[in-house]
C-alpha cells in the first residue's frame, strides 16, 4: 500500500511538472513572436507585440522596388505610418502566428498603418507589372491543364510547361511586400496545373454539376424551363467561378422575346365598331426582355448551388420616355390592356376606355396629313400629365409658336400628345387633312378636362 501510494504520487508530481512546463510554453507563446517572424518586412522574432510596434513604427519606407536583385523603381522615403492606433493589430498579429510549441517556420505578416502614406504605391506596383511583362517578352508561358464542357462534353486540355513567370503569384508577392520597407521581388516561373491535379479533378465535377442546372424563368404568366445542359455549349470553372459562354442562352431570350415580348410588335385590336385591325408595330409601347442582362442573371442562377427561379419582370427595358418599358404583366387584349385611348385617323374620333367600358368619347383633330405632322400611327403610351403649361415648337414655314394649354398628355418624344387647342376654329371632319395639328390630338376646350381625368400615365393609346 505504501508502495502503491508513492507510485501515484510520482505520476502526480510528473504531471504537475508537465502542466508547469505546458503552462510556461503557453505563456511564452501567448507573449512573444516566434523566432523567424517579420511584420512588413521587420524581423520581430523574441519581441513581445509592445515591442514589435515600437520596432516597426520606428522603420522608414524607402519605397522602393528591386526585381531580380535590380531597382525597378526609386521610391521617396516615408514614415511607417504606424501609429497608437495600430497597436491592438499587434496584438492581433501575434495571435495570428501563435503556434502551441515555439517555432522556426518563416512568418511574414502584413499591418498597414493607419497613416500610411499609399500615394507611390500605383506606380510601384506599375513598375513591378511592366518588369514582369517585360522579362516574359521572350519566355514561354505556361499553359494549365483545365478541364473544358463543350457541348455536352467535358474534356481536359494538356498542361504545357515553360519558362515565364507567375505574374499572378509576383504581383501578389508586390502585395506582400507593399507596406514593407522596399518591395523585393523574386522570380516565381509558373508551374502549370497537371492534368491529373485535385484542381482539374474539382474542375470536373464542378462542370459535371453545371449539367444538371435548371433554372425556372416567369414572362407574364408563363414558366419557360431553362437548362444548363441545352444551353451552355462551352464552360470552364476556374478560381472558384465559372466561365459560361452565354450565346445560346441570348439566343433563348431571342425567342422567348419573339413570342411573348410587346415592343416593336403589331397587335390584333378590336376597335370600338366590333372590327379587328393589325396595329403599326411602330409605335412605343410594350416591353423587351434585355438580353444581356437576362443572360448575366441565367448564369448566376446556373453558377448557384441553389434552385431558383428568375422574372422576366427584372430584366425589361422600353423606348421612349419610359426606359423599363410599359405593359408588362399585361396579357388581355393581346397584350393592350382594357384600359386605352383609341384613336381613328380617318373618323377623327376618340374613345377612353376604362376596364372594358367606354367611359368618354370626342371628335378630334389630328396632324396634317398633306406634310411632315401626320399624327403616327401605331401603340403609344401616355409619358405623363401637365396642367397650364405652354406648348413650343416650329412651324412649316420656319416662325416659332408658342401655345398655352390647360391640359397637355403626351405620347411621343417627338412633342405629340393629347391637348386643348382654344385656338383652333376648324373641327369639322376633314380639317386634318389640309389644316390639322402638327401632330397633336387637338380637343375642344370642353373635352379636354375630361379626356385629361380620364387618361393615366404608362396608359396604351392606340391610334389607326
Amino acid at each position: 500500500m505504501e508502495k502503491q501510494t508513492k507510485i501515484v504520487s510520482s505520476v502526480v508530481g510528473a504531471v504537475v511538472v508537465v502542466a508547469a512546463v505546458l503552462a510556461g510554453i503557453n505563456h511564452h507563446q501567448n507573449t512573444y513572436f516566434n523566432k523567424n517572424t517579420s511584420i512588413n518586412g521587420v524581423n520581430v522574432g523574441g519581441l513581445t507585440s509592445q515591442q514589435a510596434y515600437e520596432k516597426v513604427k520606428k522603420t522608414k519606407l524607402s519605397n522602393d522596388v528591386y526585381f531580380n536583385g535590380q531597382k525597378i523603381y526609386d521610391g521617396t522615403e516615408t514614415s511607417s505610418g504606424i501609429t497608437a492606433k495600430d497597436k491592438s493589430k499587434f496584438t492581433a498579429a501575434l495571435k495570428k502566428q501563435k503556434t502551441f510549441f515555439p517555432s522556426s517556420k518563416t512568418s511574414n505578416l502584413t499591418v498597414k498603418g493607419s497613416a500610411t502614406d499609399t500615394s507611390q504605391q500605383t506606380a510601384m506596383k506599375a513598375a513591378a507589372t511592366t518588369a514582369i511583362n517585360a522579362y516574359n517578352a521572350d519566355k514561354t508561358i505556361a499553359v494549365d491543364a483545365q478541364a473544358v464542357l463543350k457541348n455536352g462534353k467535358i474534356s481536359v486540355t494538356k498542361a504545357k510547361s515553360g519558362n515565364g513567370l507567375d505574374v499572378e503569384k509576383m504581383l501578389q508577392e508586390f502585395n506582400d511586400q507593399k507596406y514593407s520597407k522596399s518591395v523585393k521581388l523574386t522570380k516565381i516561373v509558373k508551374t502549370p496545373v497537371k492534368a491529373d491535379s485535385q484542381t482539374v479533378a474539382k474542375e470536373k465535377r464542378k462542370l459535371e454539376a453545371l449539367q444538371n442546372k435548371t433554372v425556372d424563368f416567369k414572362v407574364n404568366n408563363t414558366t419557360v424551363k431553362l437548362s444548363a445542359k441545352n444551353l451552355i455549349t462551352s464552360a470552364t470553372y476556374a478560381n472558384g467561378q465559372y466561365n459560361i459562354d452565354t450565346t445560346a442562352i441570348k439566343k433563348k431570350i431571342a425567342q422567348i422575346n419573339s413570342k411573348y415580348a410587346t415592343l416593336g410588335k403589331s397587335f390584333k385590336f378590336k376597335t370600338h365598331s366590333g372590327s379587328t385591325i393589325t396595329t403599326s408595330n411602330s409605335g412605343t409601347y410594350g416591353w423587351k426582355i434585355d438580353p444581356d442582362a437576362a443572360a448575366s442573371a441565367i448564369v448566376s442562377a446556373f453558377s448557384s448551388n441553389k434552385s431558383m427561379t428568375l422574372d422576366a419582370k427584372d430584366f425589361i427595358y422600353g423606348i421612349g420616355y419610359n426606359e423599363n418599358g410599359t405593359g408588362y404583366g399585361v396579357t388581355a387584349n393581346d397584350g393592350i390592356g382594357d384600359t386605352y385611348v383609341e384613336v381613328s385617323i380617318s373618323a377623327q374620333h376618340a374613345w377612353w376606355y376604362k376596364d372594358g367600358k367606354l367611359v368618354f368619347d370626342a371628335d378630334v383633330v389630328t396632324g396634317t396629313e398633306d406634310g411632315s405632322n401626320a399624327t403616327p400611327k401605331g401603340v403609344y403610351y401616355i409619358m405623363y400629365k401637365q396642367q397650364n403649361t405652354t406648348l413650343r415648337g416650329q412651324n412649316d414655314n420656319g416662325s416659332s409658336y408658342a401655345s398655352p394649354v390647360s391640359y397637355w398628355a403626351p405620347f411621343t418624344q417627338s412633342g405629340c400628345g393629347f391637348h386643348d387647342a382654344s385656338w383652333r376654329t376648324d373641327w369639322s371632319s376633314t380639317a386634318y387633312l389640309t389644316g390639322g395639328s402638327h401632330g397633336c390630338v387637338n380637343m375642344h376646350t370642353y373635352d379636354a378636362g375630361t379626356a385629361y381625368a380620364d387618361m393615366e400615365q404608362n396608359e396604351p393609346v392606340v391610334i389607326y
